[in-house]
Protein backbone atom coordinates (compact mmCIF):
# COMPACT_ATOMS: atom_id res chain seq x y z
CA UNK A 1 0.00 0.00 0.00
CA UNK A 2 2.60 2.95 -0.13
CA UNK A 3 7.79 2.96 -2.12
CA UNK A 4 7.26 4.41 -0.58
CA UNK A 5 6.98 5.57 2.03
CA UNK A 6 8.99 4.04 -0.83
CA UNK A 7 8.47 7.29 -1.44
CA UNK A 8 8.69 8.64 2.24
CA UNK A 9 11.63 6.74 4.01
CA UNK A 10 13.35 5.74 0.34
CA UNK A 11 13.49 9.33 -0.78
CA UNK A 12 12.60 10.85 2.70
CA UNK A 13 9.28 11.95 0.88
CA UNK A 14 5.43 11.36 1.32
CA UNK A 15 4.42 8.42 -0.60
CA UNK A 16 1.13 9.49 -1.57
CA UNK A 17 0.42 6.16 -2.64
CA UNK A 18 -1.94 3.67 -0.66
CA UNK A 19 -0.16 0.72 -1.65
CA UNK A 20 2.86 2.23 -2.33
CA UNK A 21 3.32 3.25 1.51
CA UNK A 22 2.53 -0.41 2.35
CA UNK A 23 3.90 -2.30 -0.43
CA UNK A 24 7.15 0.06 -1.02
CA UNK A 25 8.68 -1.32 1.15
CA UNK A 26 8.93 2.30 2.26
CA UNK A 27 11.01 2.71 -1.01
CA UNK A 28 9.74 4.37 -3.45
CA UNK A 29 10.02 7.14 -3.01
CA UNK A 30 9.73 11.08 -0.88
CA UNK A 31 11.63 13.82 1.27
CA UNK A 32 10.89 17.44 1.69
CA UNK A 33 14.45 18.24 0.20
CA UNK A 34 17.89 16.22 -0.45
CA UNK A 35 18.49 16.01 3.15
CA UNK A 36 21.90 18.50 2.84
CA UNK A 37 19.94 20.71 0.95
CA UNK A 38 17.16 20.76 3.44
CA UNK A 39 19.26 21.73 6.01
CA UNK A 40 20.94 24.72 4.02
CA UNK A 41 17.20 25.87 3.79
CA UNK A 42 16.75 25.97 7.50
CA UNK A 43 20.20 27.60 8.08
CA UNK A 44 19.15 30.38 5.61
CA UNK A 45 15.50 30.64 6.86
CA UNK A 46 16.77 30.69 10.51
CA UNK A 47 19.64 33.25 9.23
CA UNK A 48 17.04 35.84 7.96
CA UNK A 49 14.17 35.05 10.40
CA UNK A 50 14.26 38.43 11.43
CA UNK A 51 13.96 39.95 8.26
CA UNK A 52 11.47 40.37 5.63
CA UNK A 53 10.36 37.97 2.33
CA UNK A 54 11.71 39.33 -0.50
CA UNK A 55 8.95 39.99 -3.18
CA UNK A 56 8.93 36.16 -4.60
CA UNK A 57 7.04 38.04 -7.97
CA UNK A 58 10.64 38.77 -8.77
CA UNK A 59 11.50 35.62 -9.09
CA UNK A 60 8.56 33.92 -10.05
CA UNK A 61 10.18 32.49 -12.97
CA UNK A 62 12.83 30.88 -11.20
CA UNK A 63 9.91 29.25 -8.69
CA UNK A 64 7.82 28.11 -11.80
CA UNK A 65 10.72 26.34 -13.28
CA UNK A 66 12.20 24.64 -10.05
CA UNK A 67 8.58 23.42 -9.81
CA UNK A 68 8.68 21.92 -13.02
CA UNK A 69 12.09 20.13 -12.77
CA UNK A 70 10.73 18.47 -9.45
CA UNK A 71 7.27 17.78 -11.57
CA UNK A 72 10.14 15.81 -14.08
CA UNK A 73 11.65 14.29 -11.08
CA UNK A 74 8.60 12.57 -9.41
CA UNK A 75 7.35 11.03 -12.87
CA UNK A 76 10.40 7.87 -12.91
CA UNK A 77 9.33 7.57 -9.23
CA UNK A 78 5.57 7.37 -9.65
CA UNK A 79 6.17 5.12 -13.06
CA UNK A 80 8.93 2.29 -11.19
CA UNK A 81 6.08 2.34 -8.17
CA UNK A 82 3.40 1.14 -10.64
CA UNK A 83 5.23 -1.89 -12.08
CA UNK A 84 4.63 -4.07 -8.64
CA UNK A 85 0.85 -3.49 -9.52
CA UNK A 86 1.01 -4.61 -12.84
CA UNK A 87 3.43 -7.30 -11.96
CA UNK A 88 0.92 -8.39 -9.68
CA UNK A 89 -2.15 -8.95 -11.68
CA UNK A 90 0.50 -10.81 -13.54
CA UNK A 91 0.46 -13.17 -10.73
CA UNK A 92 4.32 -13.30 -10.28
CA UNK A 93 6.04 -14.68 -7.59
CA UNK A 94 6.80 -12.66 -4.59
CA UNK A 95 10.52 -14.15 -4.96
CA UNK A 96 10.15 -11.74 -8.23
CA UNK A 97 8.83 -9.11 -6.31
CA UNK A 98 11.38 -9.20 -4.05
CA UNK A 99 13.91 -9.22 -7.29
CA UNK A 100 12.07 -6.68 -8.45
CA UNK A 101 12.29 -4.29 -4.88
CA UNK A 102 15.93 -3.71 -5.99
CA UNK A 103 14.95 -1.11 -8.39
CA UNK A 104 14.25 1.34 -5.51
CA UNK A 105 17.32 1.31 -3.69
CA UNK A 106 19.33 4.21 -5.46
CA UNK A 107 17.55 6.59 -3.83
CA UNK A 108 18.65 5.03 -0.60
CA UNK A 109 22.02 4.55 -2.05
CA UNK A 110 22.20 8.19 -4.06
CA UNK A 111 25.47 9.26 -1.19
CA UNK A 112 27.86 6.85 -2.77
CA UNK A 113 28.08 8.95 -6.02
CA UNK A 114 26.33 12.13 -4.39
CA UNK A 115 29.89 13.60 -3.85
CA UNK A 116 31.09 13.37 -7.58
CA UNK A 117 28.04 15.16 -9.18
CA UNK A 118 29.12 17.57 -6.42
CA UNK A 119 32.69 17.77 -7.21
CA UNK A 120 33.44 17.04 -10.55
CA UNK A 121 31.48 19.89 -13.57
CA UNK A 122 32.13 21.86 -16.56
CA UNK A 123 32.91 25.84 -15.20
CA UNK A 124 31.68 27.26 -18.44
CA UNK A 125 28.48 25.18 -18.98
CA UNK A 126 27.36 25.36 -15.21
CA UNK A 127 27.66 23.32 -11.92
CA UNK A 128 24.62 22.05 -12.22
CA UNK A 129 23.91 21.80 -15.44
CA UNK A 130 26.53 19.57 -16.48
CA UNK A 131 24.92 16.77 -14.62
CA UNK A 132 21.15 17.68 -14.89
CA UNK A 133 21.34 18.51 -19.17
CA UNK A 134 22.81 14.73 -19.80
CA UNK A 135 21.19 13.17 -16.76
CA UNK A 136 18.03 14.58 -18.77
CA UNK A 137 19.00 13.67 -21.95
CA UNK A 138 19.86 10.03 -20.94
CA UNK A 139 16.49 9.91 -18.82
CA UNK A 140 14.18 10.76 -22.09
CA UNK A 141 15.89 8.30 -24.58
CA UNK A 142 15.46 5.81 -21.78
CA UNK A 143 11.80 6.05 -21.94
CA UNK A 144 11.66 5.96 -25.21
CA UNK A 145 13.66 3.32 -25.18
CA UNK A 146 11.47 1.35 -22.57
CA UNK A 147 8.52 2.47 -24.49
CA UNK A 148 9.95 0.30 -27.07
CA UNK A 149 10.81 -3.09 -25.05
CA UNK A 150 8.83 -2.79 -21.76
CA UNK A 151 5.41 -4.72 -23.00
CA UNK A 152 8.39 -7.67 -23.66
CA UNK A 153 10.05 -7.04 -20.36
CA UNK A 154 6.43 -7.32 -18.73
CA UNK A 155 4.92 -10.28 -20.80
CA UNK A 156 7.21 -12.57 -22.58
CA UNK A 157 6.09 -16.12 -23.65
CA UNK A 158 7.19 -17.53 -20.22
CA UNK A 159 5.63 -14.29 -18.03
CA UNK A 160 7.98 -11.58 -17.34
CA UNK A 161 12.21 -11.39 -17.54
CA UNK A 162 12.39 -10.12 -13.91
CA UNK A 163 16.14 -9.67 -13.88
CA UNK A 164 16.18 -8.10 -17.41
CA UNK A 165 13.07 -6.00 -16.03
CA UNK A 166 15.00 -5.28 -12.24
CA UNK A 167 18.12 -3.96 -14.32
CA UNK A 168 16.28 -1.96 -16.51
CA UNK A 169 14.39 -0.11 -14.36
CA UNK A 170 17.18 0.38 -11.74
CA UNK A 171 19.12 1.70 -14.38
CA UNK A 172 16.21 4.45 -14.94
CA UNK A 173 16.14 4.87 -11.01
CA UNK A 174 19.59 5.59 -10.76
CA UNK A 175 19.46 8.42 -13.01
CA UNK A 176 16.38 9.86 -11.56
CA UNK A 177 18.53 9.62 -8.23
CA UNK A 178 20.98 11.54 -10.47
CA UNK A 179 19.31 14.15 -11.85
CA UNK A 180 17.87 14.53 -7.77
CA UNK A 181 20.96 15.25 -6.46
CA UNK A 182 21.38 17.90 -9.23
CA UNK A 183 17.96 19.79 -8.86
CA UNK A 184 18.37 19.70 -5.39
CA UNK A 185 21.78 21.45 -5.50
CA UNK A 186 20.70 23.82 -7.91
CA UNK A 187 17.54 24.69 -5.76
CA UNK A 188 20.01 26.18 -3.11
CA UNK A 189 21.34 28.69 -5.52
CA UNK A 190 18.60 29.68 -8.20
CA UNK A 191 16.74 31.76 -5.78
CA UNK A 192 17.57 34.31 -3.55
CA UNK A 193 18.54 33.83 -0.02
CA UNK A 194 15.52 35.50 1.14
CA UNK A 195 13.10 33.40 -1.42
CA UNK A 196 15.18 29.95 -0.78
CA UNK A 197 12.65 28.46 1.18
CA UNK A 198 10.17 28.51 -2.06
CA UNK A 199 12.82 25.66 -2.84
CA UNK A 200 11.40 23.32 -0.30
CA UNK A 201 7.54 24.31 -1.81
CA UNK A 202 8.48 23.33 -4.95
CA UNK A 203 10.19 20.18 -3.76
CA UNK A 204 7.29 18.94 -1.91
CA UNK A 205 4.65 19.54 -4.35
CA UNK A 206 6.28 19.51 -7.52
CA UNK A 207 7.56 15.99 -6.77
CA UNK A 208 4.28 14.58 -4.90
CA UNK A 209 2.53 15.90 -8.55
CA UNK A 210 5.14 13.93 -11.03
CA UNK A 211 4.70 10.50 -8.75
CA UNK A 212 1.16 11.40 -8.76
CA UNK A 213 0.94 11.57 -12.67
CA UNK A 214 3.21 8.59 -12.92
CA UNK A 215 1.64 6.23 -10.46
CA UNK A 216 -2.25 6.84 -9.66
CA UNK A 217 -3.07 9.05 -12.37
CA UNK A 218 -1.57 6.63 -15.04
CA UNK A 219 -2.65 3.35 -13.29
CA UNK A 220 -6.17 5.21 -13.40
CA UNK A 221 -5.67 5.64 -17.04
CA UNK A 222 -4.29 2.60 -17.95
CA UNK A 223 -7.73 0.41 -16.32
CA UNK A 224 -9.84 -0.96 -18.90
CA UNK A 225 -12.60 -1.09 -15.88
CA UNK A 226 -11.95 2.36 -14.27
CA UNK A 227 -11.85 3.90 -18.01
CA UNK A 228 -14.87 1.94 -19.07
CA UNK A 229 -17.06 2.55 -15.93
CA UNK A 230 -16.04 6.38 -15.29
CA UNK A 231 -14.46 8.18 -18.52
CA UNK A 232 -16.39 6.23 -21.18
CA UNK A 233 -19.84 5.67 -22.66
CA UNK A 234 -18.77 2.46 -25.12
CA UNK A 235 -16.99 -0.03 -23.13
CA UNK A 236 -13.35 -0.83 -24.79
CA UNK A 237 -11.39 -3.80 -23.85
CA UNK A 238 -8.09 -1.13 -23.19
CA UNK A 239 -7.87 2.00 -21.01
CA UNK A 240 -7.13 5.30 -22.31
CA UNK A 241 -3.46 5.13 -22.25
CA UNK A 242 -0.91 2.36 -22.05
CA UNK A 243 2.13 2.03 -20.52
CA UNK A 244 4.64 2.54 -24.07
CA UNK A 245 2.29 5.18 -24.91
CA UNK A 246 2.97 7.16 -21.10
CA UNK A 247 6.74 6.02 -21.53
CA UNK A 248 7.22 7.67 -24.21
CA UNK A 249 5.03 10.85 -24.26
CA UNK A 250 7.22 11.72 -20.64
CA UNK A 251 9.96 10.94 -22.52
CA UNK A 252 9.48 13.51 -25.46
CA UNK A 253 8.74 16.41 -22.35
CA UNK A 254 11.99 15.24 -20.87
CA UNK A 255 13.69 15.90 -24.43
CA UNK A 256 11.87 19.14 -25.05
CA UNK A 257 12.28 20.53 -21.88
CA UNK A 258 15.69 19.84 -21.35
CA UNK A 259 16.73 21.70 -25.22
CA UNK A 260 15.50 24.68 -23.22
CA UNK A 261 17.01 24.00 -20.11
CA UNK A 262 20.34 23.55 -22.09
CA UNK A 263 20.32 26.48 -24.62
CA UNK A 264 17.67 29.42 -22.10
CA UNK A 265 18.43 28.60 -18.92
CA UNK A 266 21.80 30.15 -17.09
CA UNK A 267 23.16 29.51 -13.79
CA UNK A 268 22.79 32.13 -11.38
CA UNK A 269 26.42 34.11 -11.04
CA UNK A 270 25.37 35.67 -7.35
CA UNK A 271 26.98 35.60 -4.24
CA UNK A 272 25.92 32.78 -3.15
CA UNK A 273 26.61 30.84 -5.89
CA UNK A 274 30.28 31.93 -6.45
CA UNK A 275 30.87 30.80 -2.50
CA UNK A 276 29.41 27.79 -2.91
CA UNK A 277 32.31 25.21 -1.17
CA UNK A 278 33.46 22.88 -3.96
CA UNK A 279 35.13 19.78 -1.91
CA UNK A 280 37.12 17.34 -3.88
CA UNK A 281 36.31 13.73 -3.92
CA UNK A 282 38.58 12.62 -1.65
CA UNK A 283 37.75 14.96 0.58
CA UNK A 284 33.88 14.43 0.46
CA UNK A 285 34.39 10.41 1.17
CA UNK A 286 37.21 10.94 3.79
CA UNK A 287 34.64 13.10 5.58
CA UNK A 288 31.67 10.04 5.50
CA UNK A 289 34.64 7.72 6.99
CA UNK A 290 35.57 9.86 9.35
CA UNK A 291 32.14 10.23 10.27
CA UNK A 292 31.38 6.45 10.71
CA UNK A 293 33.89 6.13 12.71
CA UNK A 294 32.69 7.78 15.53
CA UNK A 295 31.40 5.24 18.33
CA UNK A 296 28.13 6.87 18.92
CA UNK A 297 27.31 7.22 14.99
CA UNK A 298 28.36 3.46 14.59
CA UNK A 299 25.82 2.27 17.45
CA UNK A 300 23.43 4.54 15.85
CA UNK A 301 23.87 3.49 12.23
CA UNK A 302 23.60 -0.28 13.72
CA UNK A 303 20.33 0.25 15.51
CA UNK A 304 18.69 2.22 12.38
CA UNK A 305 19.85 -0.79 9.80
CA UNK A 306 17.09 -3.21 12.28
CA UNK A 307 14.92 -1.01 13.76
CA UNK A 308 12.25 -1.93 10.98
CA UNK A 309 12.34 -5.42 10.78
CA UNK A 310 8.91 -5.58 13.00
CA UNK A 311 7.13 -3.25 9.74
CA UNK A 312 9.05 -5.07 6.86
CA UNK A 313 5.67 -7.62 6.00
CA UNK A 314 2.79 -5.26 6.80
CA UNK A 315 5.10 -2.48 4.35
CA UNK A 316 6.24 -4.63 1.87
CA UNK A 317 3.35 -7.03 1.08
CA UNK A 318 -0.04 -6.16 2.54
CA UNK A 319 -0.78 -4.26 -0.84
CA UNK A 320 0.14 -7.00 -3.17
CA UNK A 321 -1.87 -9.38 -1.14
CA UNK A 322 -4.68 -7.48 -1.35
CA UNK A 323 -4.19 -6.97 -5.25
CA UNK A 324 -4.18 -11.03 -5.07
CA UNK A 325 -7.46 -11.19 -2.97
CA UNK A 326 -8.73 -8.90 -6.24
CA UNK A 327 -8.83 -5.54 -4.53
CA UNK A 328 -8.65 -3.73 -8.37
CA UNK A 329 -5.25 -1.76 -8.05
CA UNK A 330 -6.47 1.59 -9.35
CA UNK A 331 -8.78 1.58 -6.82
CA UNK A 332 -5.97 1.43 -3.84
CA UNK A 333 -4.19 4.16 -5.85
CA UNK A 334 -6.91 6.39 -6.03
CA UNK A 335 -7.37 5.73 -1.97
CA UNK A 336 -4.17 7.77 -1.74
CA UNK A 337 -6.03 11.11 -2.99
CA UNK A 338 -7.83 11.39 0.53
CA UNK A 339 -4.39 10.79 2.21
CA UNK A 340 -3.16 13.81 1.13
CA UNK A 341 -4.62 16.55 3.53
CA UNK A 342 -3.68 13.92 6.39
CA UNK A 343 0.26 13.83 4.86
CA UNK A 344 0.23 17.26 5.23
CA UNK A 345 -1.04 18.16 8.50
CA UNK A 346 0.69 14.74 10.46
CA UNK A 347 5.00 16.59 9.80
CA UNK A 348 3.83 19.71 11.14
CA UNK A 349 1.83 18.50 14.47
CA UNK A 350 4.03 15.87 14.80
CA UNK A 351 7.22 18.30 14.66
CA UNK A 352 5.79 20.21 17.93
CA UNK A 353 6.48 17.18 20.18
CA UNK A 354 9.97 16.51 18.59
CA UNK A 355 11.04 19.96 18.52
CA UNK A 356 12.88 19.26 22.26
CA UNK A 357 15.59 17.57 23.29
CA UNK A 358 14.66 14.25 23.04
CA UNK A 359 12.69 13.93 19.93
CA UNK A 360 13.58 9.66 19.72
CA UNK A 361 11.03 9.46 22.46
CA UNK A 362 8.31 9.82 19.80
CA UNK A 363 10.33 7.46 17.89
CA UNK A 364 9.92 4.79 20.49
CA UNK A 365 6.31 5.56 21.82
CA UNK A 366 5.29 4.88 18.19
CA UNK A 367 6.69 1.88 17.49
CA UNK A 368 4.28 -0.99 19.01
CA UNK A 369 1.23 1.30 17.79
CA UNK A 370 2.87 0.35 14.02
CA UNK A 371 3.36 -2.97 15.00
CA UNK A 372 0.17 -3.79 16.16
CA UNK A 373 -0.95 -2.38 12.56
CA UNK A 374 0.82 -5.24 11.19
CA UNK A 375 -1.86 -7.76 12.60
CA UNK A 376 -4.30 -5.72 11.58
CA UNK A 377 -3.49 -5.15 8.02
CA UNK A 378 -3.25 -9.36 8.28
CA UNK A 379 -6.78 -9.29 9.53
CA UNK A 380 -7.74 -7.01 7.03
CA UNK A 381 -5.82 -9.43 3.93
CA UNK A 382 -7.64 -12.40 5.55
CA UNK A 383 -11.17 -10.02 5.70
CA UNK A 384 -10.70 -9.47 2.08
CA UNK A 385 -12.40 -12.57 0.58
CA UNK A 386 -14.71 -12.78 2.67
CA UNK A 387 -16.76 -9.09 1.67
CA UNK A 388 -15.78 -9.85 -2.29
CA UNK A 389 -18.71 -9.64 -3.69
CA UNK A 390 -19.03 -10.24 -8.10
CA UNK A 391 -19.87 -6.48 -8.66
CA UNK A 392 -17.08 -5.65 -6.66
CA UNK A 393 -16.23 -4.72 -3.14
CA UNK A 394 -18.38 -2.51 -1.04
CA UNK A 395 -17.96 0.63 0.14
CA UNK A 396 -17.64 0.17 3.63
CA UNK A 397 -14.72 -1.91 2.79
CA UNK A 398 -12.63 0.87 1.16
CA UNK A 399 -13.62 2.77 4.41
CA UNK A 400 -12.07 0.53 6.93
CA UNK A 401 -9.00 0.72 4.43
CA UNK A 402 -8.90 3.72 3.99
CA UNK A 403 -9.08 4.46 8.36
CA UNK A 404 -6.31 1.57 8.52
CA UNK A 405 -3.86 3.46 6.23
CA UNK A 406 -4.82 6.70 8.12
CA UNK A 407 -3.68 5.28 11.45
CA UNK A 408 -0.60 3.59 9.40
CA UNK A 409 0.37 6.82 8.61
CA UNK A 410 0.22 8.66 12.06
CA UNK A 411 2.78 5.91 13.21
CA UNK A 412 4.71 6.02 10.00
CA UNK A 413 5.56 10.14 10.18
CA UNK A 414 5.65 9.83 14.43
CA UNK A 415 8.74 7.53 13.38
CA UNK A 416 9.87 9.46 10.49
CA UNK A 417 9.68 12.99 11.78
CA UNK A 418 11.41 11.99 15.36
CA UNK A 419 14.20 10.31 13.64
CA UNK A 420 14.37 13.39 11.21
CA UNK A 421 14.45 16.01 14.45
CA UNK A 422 17.50 13.56 15.95
CA UNK A 423 19.69 13.15 13.03
CA UNK A 424 19.07 17.33 12.89
CA UNK A 425 20.17 17.56 16.32
CA UNK A 426 23.11 15.54 16.33
CA UNK A 427 24.41 16.59 13.36
CA UNK A 428 27.99 18.77 13.42
CA UNK A 429 26.80 22.19 11.87
CA UNK A 430 30.57 22.14 10.31
CA UNK A 431 29.60 19.35 8.33
CA UNK A 432 25.69 18.53 8.87
CA UNK A 433 24.74 18.17 5.42
CA UNK A 434 27.17 15.59 4.84
CA UNK A 435 26.14 13.96 8.69
CA UNK A 436 22.46 14.05 8.15
CA UNK A 437 22.80 12.39 4.64
CA UNK A 438 25.10 9.75 5.95
CA UNK A 439 22.02 9.31 8.98
CA UNK A 440 18.94 9.38 6.46
CA UNK A 441 21.07 7.25 4.34
CA UNK A 442 21.42 4.62 6.67
CA UNK A 443 17.85 5.46 8.02
CA UNK A 444 16.62 4.27 4.58
CA UNK A 445 18.42 1.39 3.77
CA UNK A 446 17.20 -0.13 7.30
CA UNK A 447 13.60 -0.10 5.42
CA UNK A 448 14.97 -1.14 1.78
CA UNK A 449 16.70 -4.48 3.01
CA UNK A 450 13.82 -5.82 5.42
CA UNK A 451 10.95 -4.79 2.66
CA UNK A 452 13.49 -6.82 0.17
CA UNK A 453 13.88 -9.98 2.76
CA UNK A 454 10.08 -9.97 3.27
CA UNK A 455 8.80 -10.17 -0.20
CA UNK A 456 11.77 -12.84 -1.05
CA UNK A 457 10.25 -14.55 1.84
CA UNK A 458 6.79 -15.31 1.23
CA UNK A 459 6.92 -17.85 -1.29
CA UNK A 460 9.18 -20.22 1.07
CA UNK A 461 6.82 -19.58 4.46
CA UNK A 462 3.58 -20.69 2.43
CA UNK A 463 2.65 -23.88 2.03
CA UNK A 464 0.32 -25.98 -0.93
CA UNK A 465 -0.98 -29.06 -2.23
CA UNK A 466 -2.20 -30.18 -5.44
CA UNK A 467 -6.22 -31.47 -5.58
CA UNK A 468 -7.31 -33.25 -7.66
CA UNK A 469 -3.87 -34.71 -10.08
CA UNK A 470 -2.31 -37.49 -7.78
CA UNK A 471 1.27 -37.46 -7.65
CA UNK A 472 1.66 -33.32 -8.55
CA UNK A 473 2.61 -30.80 -5.85
CA UNK A 474 2.65 -26.97 -5.78
CA UNK A 475 6.53 -26.64 -5.06
CA UNK A 476 7.74 -24.36 -6.99
CA UNK A 477 6.30 -22.01 -10.04
CA UNK A 478 6.60 -24.64 -12.86
CA UNK A 479 5.36 -28.07 -10.73
CA UNK A 480 2.32 -25.56 -9.97
CA UNK A 481 1.89 -25.05 -13.58
CA UNK A 482 2.00 -29.01 -14.22
CA UNK A 483 -0.79 -29.64 -11.61
CA UNK A 484 -3.15 -27.15 -12.99
CA UNK A 485 -2.20 -28.92 -16.80
CA UNK A 486 -2.94 -32.20 -15.37
CA UNK A 487 -6.57 -31.06 -14.32
CA UNK A 488 -5.74 -30.09 -10.41
CA UNK A 489 -5.78 -27.13 -8.60
CA UNK A 490 -3.16 -25.81 -5.70
CA UNK A 491 -4.63 -25.34 -2.60
CA UNK A 492 -2.60 -22.95 0.16
CA UNK A 493 -2.23 -24.44 3.47
CA UNK A 494 -0.61 -22.03 4.67
CA UNK A 495 0.32 -18.70 3.46
CA UNK A 496 3.41 -17.65 4.22
CA UNK A 497 2.46 -14.13 4.75
CA UNK A 498 0.61 -14.80 7.71
CA UNK A 499 3.07 -16.70 9.24
CA UNK A 500 5.58 -13.67 8.34
CA UNK A 501 3.50 -11.22 10.14
CA UNK A 502 3.33 -13.17 13.40
CA UNK A 503 6.87 -13.08 13.53
CA UNK A 504 7.92 -9.70 12.17
CA UNK A 505 5.63 -8.14 15.13
CA UNK A 506 7.20 -10.55 17.62
CA UNK A 507 10.77 -9.41 16.52
CA UNK A 508 9.46 -5.86 16.87
CA UNK A 509 8.35 -6.15 20.12
CA UNK A 510 11.71 -8.04 21.16
CA UNK A 511 13.90 -4.88 19.40
CA UNK A 512 12.04 -2.65 20.86
CA UNK A 513 12.26 -4.18 24.27
CA UNK A 514 15.76 -4.52 24.42
CA UNK A 515 17.22 -2.24 22.19
CA UNK A 516 14.88 0.56 22.52
CA UNK A 517 16.50 1.79 25.94
CA UNK A 518 19.84 1.74 24.23
CA UNK A 519 18.45 4.12 21.21
CA UNK A 520 17.33 6.22 24.66
CA UNK A 521 20.94 5.98 25.76
CA UNK A 522 22.06 7.64 22.30
CA UNK A 523 20.01 10.15 23.04
CA UNK A 524 21.32 11.26 26.16
CA UNK A 525 24.93 11.60 25.28
CA UNK A 526 26.54 14.57 24.85
CA UNK A 527 26.85 16.51 22.03
CA UNK A 528 30.81 16.13 22.07
CA UNK A 529 30.09 12.49 21.06
CA UNK A 530 28.54 13.53 17.73
CA UNK A 531 31.06 16.14 16.84
CA UNK A 532 33.31 14.70 14.01
CA UNK A 533 37.37 15.83 14.43
CA UNK A 534 38.38 16.69 11.04
CA UNK A 535 41.48 14.63 10.70
CA UNK A 536 43.40 12.44 7.57
CA UNK A 537 40.96 11.12 5.87
CA UNK A 538 42.70 7.39 4.35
Amino acid sequence: MSPSLTYKESRQRRQNNLYSDLNNVEYSGQEDMDEDGREALLQDCELSAPQKSANYKAELGNILFLLFLYVLQGIPLGLAASIPLILQSKNVSYTDQAIFSFVFWPFSLKLFWAPLVDSLYIKKFGRRKSWLVPTQYILGLFMMYLAATVDNLLGGEHGPDMFALTATFFLFEFLAATQDIAVDGWALTMLSKENVGYASTCNSVGQTAGYFMGNVLFLALESADFCNKYLRITPQPKGLVTLPDFLFFWGVIFLVTTTFVAVLKKENKNEKASKEETQSVKEAYGLLLNIVRMPAVLKFCVLLLTAKIGFSAADAVTGLKLIERGVPKEHLALLAVPMVPLQILLPLIISKYTAGPKPLDIFLKAIPFRLLMGLEFAFLVWWTPRVSHETGFPLYYYLVILLSYALHQITLYSMFVAIMAFNAKVSDPLIGGTYMTLLNTVSNLGGNWPATMALGMVDHLTSKECVGAEGHSCIGHDAAELCVKSGGSCVTLVDGYYVESIVCVVIGFCWWFFFGQRLKKLQDEGQSSWKCRRRNYF
